[in-house]
């Protein structure tokens, strides 16, 4: 008899919603598989393991507006399928309709790196969904938590003209990386009683973007320690937010 640890049972109860959700579409749209979809690209010698969630509404001959979700350290690995199971991917899994995008789940492979170490590989992973899917290069969105939110910041600065908008939770940044997203559209979330990352990098990255000339939504949720994810993405009407800005041509 096998015994399941917690980590091995996580994995098998991701595998499973990954298998789960996989469903075949119809004829009508060109038979493209939607749900959460385990994946794999080569970047540079390595075979990386991600998931993409393509939505119920996904029809391969419209544009459609995709998000880059960056995991916090508790879901770092080589597995390929952590990543989901906090943060963006459970708020999906709660309420779908809410988000009618093409979701790209890159993995930090190494606790101990910070996000834009691993800067290449997300780039392969959305480099690679893109080939693969209809995403409409004018709206591509990006956050993450924790690890992944200043992940958010950090990448968004690297690729400033590639993100629509970004959506940075309880995570942390500099003076130099607000100036350099000064004008992207930007809505921070934290809890005042973070003791993991301290409430006040939120409102210093929104104090140094409008130092720069830009504007940034931020919300501060009372009496909330460092998840602050679970509000935001389920609660907040984030994803109705981000479809509210897209990348002009030339900008």
């Amino acid at each position: 008899m096998m015994t399941l640890t917690p980590t091995l049972s996580v994995t098998l109860v991701l595998l499973a919603a990954v298998s789960l959700c996989a469903e075949p579409a119809t004829s009508e749209k060109a038979d493209v598989a939607k749900g959460f979809i385990a994946k794999s690209v080569k970047v540079g010698r390595k075979d990386i393991k991600y998931v993409v969630f393509v939505p119920p509404s996904y029809d391969p001959n419209t544009p459609t507006p995709a998000i880059v979700f960056l995991n916090g350290a508790g879901e770092c690995g080589t597995d390929g399928l952590k990543q989901i199971a906090v943060g963006i991917g459970s708020a999906i899994m709660v309420n779908v309709e809410k988000w009618p995008f093409i979701v790209v789940f890159p993995q930090k492979q190494d606790v101990k790196h910070v996000w834009e170490d691993e800067d290449r590989m997300v780039m392969g992973t959305l480099d690679a969904a893109r080939r693969e899917y209809n995403i409409d290069p004018s709206r591509i969105y990006l956050t993450g938590l924790s690890q992944g939110g200043h992940g958010t910041w950090a990448i968004a600065a690297r690729h400033p003209d590639l993100f629509a908008a970004i959506a940075p939770i309880c995570g942390w940044g500099d003076e130099e990386i607000a100036r350099k997203l000064a004008k992207l559209p930007t809505w921070v979330f934290h809890g005042d009683q973070d003791t993991a990352v301290k409430v006040d990098s939120a409102r210093d990255m929104a104090k140094w973007i409008e130092a720069a000339g830009g504007t940034c939504k931020l919300t501060i949720y009372e009496g909330v320690g460092h998840n602050s994810w679970d509000k935001a993405y389920r609660e907040e009407e984030l994803g109705k937010w981000l479809l509210e800005h897209s990348r002009r041509a030339g900008t």
